[in-house]
């Protein structure tokens, strides 16, 4: 189930668009997990649309279809069929062989079987639409007031998390290897870059045993030098630290999609898009970033930790 939730309306344009918004605020359950494909080659086609002043109902028209198909399209919800493609290019003057081409292969993504789909029936919807756009953003950033990150867990800690939840033990294996798999694919891209604000408070929790936490923290120490991963540590005790944020992940498509903002719950995901709610994040991301540790001083922080023989 997906629940609309309300943003502030802004006036219509003229064009059934409404300026400074790019989509809704959904709240994600069990629905079908969004395409970060999907969504990419609809945002082209609407800026096409818009670029030629071409509103949403004539495309229809010339389409042959209704306006609610135009809509789903633009906003991601519906992919078109190959031979509506031409359509596309013809109806907007989209002549350029570079620019044809990349739509045809945000169209042939938009239509492949995910990677994920074995793990489908195990893995809760929201999290594989995280998992698509992580798949196609170049950049993410992530601050999580609760657990780590999936993407800087080890495989002990994942599993010791994974064990808590709902689901069989075979559920829970299939998901440890989703993980891993998750895992695997980003850190072998070498266009992503993963930046993460690690709460310190989130160290201070428990997970699995003594041995897996020391783990974890080792594993951290690691990840502070590694080449695609940036790590901050938000302190305890810094009144600069402000971390109303709440958890929260940010995907950069490098301009082919605007970022879009994620935020995983306990039964659910919310997933916003609208541009004024995105920027407030990014802000308020972006400042505490700012104030938090930087890799060296995180680094001794860390193994102050594993010295003080907490775990």
């Amino acid at each position: 189930m997906s629940k609309q939730l309300p943003v502030p309306v802004a006036p219509d344009d003229g064009f059934g668009q409404k300026p400074g918004r790019r989509g809704a605020v959904r709240y994600l359950q069990n629905e079908a997990a969004p395409c970060a494909a999907r969504m990419m080659l609809g945002y082209a086609l609407r800026l096409r649309r818009e670029a030629i002043g071409l509103s949403a109902y004539e495309a229809a028209k010339l389409l042959g279809g209704s306006p609610s198909k135009v809509s789903r399209i633009e906003s991601g919800t519906f992919a078109p069929r190959q031979r509506d493609l031409p359509r596309f290019f013809l109806m907007y003057g989209i002549t350029d062989p570079e620019e044809q081409e990349r739509l045809r292969e945000l169209l042939k993504a938009a239509h492949e079987i995910a990677w994920w789909k074995p793990w489908s029936a195990v893995a809760p919807t929201y999290l594989l639409a995280a998992v698509s756009f992580e798949d196609m953003a170049i950049g993410v950033r992530s601050y999580d007031s609760i657990y780590l990150h999936g993407l800087l867990q080890t495989p002990e800690y994942a599993r010791a998390l994974i064990k808590r939840g709902r689901g069989s033990a075979k559920a829970h294996d299939e998901l440890a290897e989703f993980r891993a798999q998750r895992k695997e694919r980003f850190t072998a891209a070498p266009d992503k870059k993963l930046l993460c604000i690690v709460d310190e408070a989130t160290l201070g929790r428990a997970v699995g045993s003594p041995a897996i936490m020391r783990g974890q923290l080792e594993h951290l120490i690691e990840l502070t030098s590694h080449p695609h991963i940036s790590l901050r540590l938000a302190p305890l005790y810094d009144y600069r630290v402000h971390v109303e944020l709440g958890s929260a992940t940010i995907f950069d498509f490098a301009g082919r999609l605007p970022p879009i903002t994620f935020a995983e719950g306990y039964d659910g995901g919310l997933v916003i898009e609208d541009e004024q709610m995105v920027d407030r994040r990014v802000k308020a991301f972006d400042a505490l970033a700012a104030n938090s540790l930087a890799p060296h001083a995180m680094r001794r922080r860390l193994k102050d930790m594993l010295a003080s023989n907490r775990y």
